[in-house]
């Protein structure tokens, strides 16, 4: 068996060369101004990633409609850009590729994902709504057939401004539970009409956002797509629909495919397999991949047995060592990481220089306490505050390395959770004021 490792270089079908097989995975910024442009915050962020050794830094989510968002500090990419706008990402694209890095734009819509502050009433495939506590969400109202076309046709159009600007690549976020993922459920996406029904017909959104994004930018434009392997969710899209679409998207000149897994109701993306919103239907990950490092590593497996691209895993990868055995295995080809770099942006330099074998991980020791206190929690309450107050620990953590600073590792999981609440108050006014303004 060839030995493959994190510092060997990748070349893409589209005739690409990666340097290395780290990417830094995708991760919301919040940095974006009422207005949801870019901004300075993006330039320091990203050229502090691109100097820590990645071979790829994939943007948190670039929306493709300022009506909905995954939160109000998204960057939006909508109709024709001022030479403000332009210049704003042309800056944040020059130090995103410096270091011989690539810098690939996540493009995406929220879809019913997106915060009551936001939308009161979101859109979606249908009127299902999210089981979320706290009224977060609103009723999603069903997209007519013209919006779909027009939603495909954004995604293009958001696609062809990042290759404009200087950005080496594209994502389309078709997982997580946004609005492609959406479309993919059978839970979710209750129509009858051409976007509906059969898993064909559920795909069509993904399939030709990915064929408009391919036309938009050219055969020789890294287009990436990133999938769940399932929604974990009784109902909803499974590992076989996924393997099923993996097949499909043999097709369609994709240049990586990302393998994920789990919504905001079912959060498996993070690995927070204790915390569900809505129990009910929930789905546990299987026991061999719980016991694995990274969390999807077997349904990677499974769709590299009938997809023919090159395959890129993310989520809970610790260890050079485990790295090297999944790129060696043949499981994947590119290792995501995520959480390790909000902490220490010199990881990967780190891992492929022998200085580092294992990333630092704090999370285990990041809830308010043990036993009823933690994650584990009998109390959904006191559960969610952990698991979701985790989740804005890192995302203050990029918004300090956004603004020049560096982490604040010592930032409790409740002080953080209060702490997101608020700044997420203050970010959807301002972007209220402005957008009901315009």
């Amino acid at each position: 068996m060839t030995t493959t490792s994190i510092e060997n270089e990748l070349t893409l079908p589209c005739g690409v060369t990666i340097k290395n097989r780290l990417c830094k995975a995708a991760m919301t910024e919040g940095l974006a101004d009422a207005a949801n442009r870019a901004t300075g915050k993006h330039e320091t962020l990203y050229g502090r990633w691109a100097d820590g050794g990645a071979g790829i830094l994939l943007t948190g989510n670039v929306q493709v409609d300022h009506r909905y968002l995954e939160r109000p500090g998204n960057v939006v990419i909508e109709g024709p850009q001022s030479n403000e706008q332009l210049a704003a990402l042309q800056a944040y694209a020059a130090a995103g590729t410096r270091n011989n890095t690539h810098l690939w734009m996540q493009i995406s819509h929220a879809g019913r994902q997106t915060p009551a502050a936001v939308a009161e009433e979101p859109v979606g495939p249908s009127d299902v709504a999210l089981k979320m506590p706290g009224a977060a969400f609103g009723t999603p109202r069903p997209l007519a057939h013209e919006e779909i076309l027009d939603v495909i046709e954004r995604f293009a159009h958001t696609a062809a401004i990042a290759k404009q600007t200087g950005f080496t690549g594209v994502q389309i976020h078709g997982a997580h539970g946004y609005l492609i993922s959406e479309f993919l459920s059978p839970d979710v996406n209750t129509r009858t009409d051409q976007w509906g029904g059969s898993l064909e017909n559920r795909a069509r959104l993904l399939l030709e956002v990915v064929r408009a994004v391919r036309a938009a930018v050219g055969d020789d434009f890294p287009v990436s797509l990133k999938l769940n392997s399932a929604d974990f969710q009784r109902g909803g899209f499974s590992p076989e629909d996924g393997i099923t679409v993996a097949k499909w998207l043999n097709d369609e000149k994709l240049d990586l495919l990302e393998v994920s897994g789990g919504t905001y109701e079912q959060p498996r993306l993070v690995g927070l397999d204790n915390l569900t919103m809505n129990p009910e239907k929930a789905e546990s990950r299987r026991e061999s991949t719980i016991a694995r490092e990274a969390y999807f590593l077997d349904y990677a497996k499974d769709i590299r047995a009938v997809y023919e691209g090159p395959l890129m895993v993310t989520g809970g990868f610790r260890s050079r060592e485990g790295m090297d055995s999944a790129l060696t295995s043949g499981a994947c080809d590119m290792i995501g990481i995520g959480r390790p770099l909000c902490i220490d942006s010199e990881v990967p330099n780190k891992l492929l220089s022998g200085e580092m074998t294992q990333t630092p991980v704090l999370e285990k020791t990041m809830q308010i306490g043990p036993g009823w206190l933690g994650l584990t929690s009998p109390f959904r309450m006191v559960a969610g505050i952990n698991g979701w107050g985790q989740q804005a620990f890192w995302c203050l953590n990029i918004i300090e390395m956004g603004e020049g600073r560096e982490p604040d590792l010592g930032l409790g999981v409740f002080k953080a959770f209060v702490r997101y609440q608020g700044s997420e108050k203050k970010a959807a006014a301002a972007y209220k004021q402005h957008w009901d303004n315009v």
